[in-house]
């Protein structure tokens, strides 16, 4: 079965948004796992609007004990800071994404050249510290080509052009869930797992679990939105209803 790597940033960014406490991020860790998720998913930026490095290590401890069959997956772009914190906290996998200055949210996948000079040494940091390593890409052979070449583990599929041809037509979303089927099954010829992440949500999620060789989606914003009108737990149980082939739910 497709695994769910839930992203609980934006429990964060709500509890910032207000200083204190509140809400927990440890309290939805908490629902997201009892609900049967398999994995939890953090992305710390540099500017600590969301997720703080204080709450990666404390998820990090969290999940001490129930690792590695629920896995954590920390985000981010190969800054010395962030490689410093993965290596202290040696999380499962270390997804790499590029970072624009003033980005709300990611953009693009990576691509050579694109201030990826960084990118091998990081890998081979983390892969030494025992973390399995993730590039974030575009659906794009080069990408991935690229991604296997400088010893990536998996690739994150960028997934937000499919998710907007999904919204478009099912004859667009055909053709765009064609181009990233290609692309997955390159990645896997060339060794690489597969994940996918960004904008996925229960009625795309229909089409994109069919993808071939999916390991893994993350999923955080179309989740949590949902979780505020149902309920988190519910909300988990319903992702892992369409991912293990479920029918579409309401809403």
């Amino acid at each position: 079965m497709i695994r769910l790597s839930v992203n609980v940033n934006k429990v964060a960014t709500l509890r910032n948004s207000r200083g204190g406490r509140l809400p927990r991020v440890l309290d939805a860790v908490d629902a997201c796992l009892g609900a049967g998720a398999a994995g939890i998913t953090v992305h710390p930026r540099a500017d600590r609007r969301h997720i703080t490095p204080d709450d990666v290590r404390d998820v990090a401890r969290a999940l001490e004990s129930r690792r590695p069959a629920i896995e954590y997956n920390i985000e981010g772009d190969p800054r010395p800071d962030l490689l410093e914190l993965a290596l202290a906290v040696r999380p499962d996998q270390c997804t790499l994404v590029p970072v624009a200055p003033g980005e709300v949210t990611s953009q693009a996948g990576w691509t050579e050249g694109q201030a990826a000079e960084r990118l091998p040494d990081a890998i081979e940091a983390l892969k030494s510290g025992g973390i399995r390593v993730s590039l974030f890409v575009d659906p794009r052979p080069d990408a991935i080509r690229f991604a296997a070449s400088i010893g990536a583990d998996r690739v994150e599929l960028y997934t937000e052009p499919f998710a907007r041809a999904f919204e478009r037509s099912a004859r667009e979303a055909a053709r765009s869930f064609a181009v990233y089927a290609e692309s997955a099954r390159l990645a896997s010829s060339l060794g690489l797992g597969v994940n996918a992440g960004h904008d996925l949500d229960l009625h795309n999620l229909m089409l994109f679990r069919d993808l071939p060789c999916l390991d893994e989606v993350s999923i955080g914003h179309a989740l949590m939105s949902r979780a505020l009108f149902v309920g988190l737990d519910s909300v988990v149980r319903q992702y892992l209803a369409v991912l293990s082939g479920g029918g579409q739910q309401d809403g």
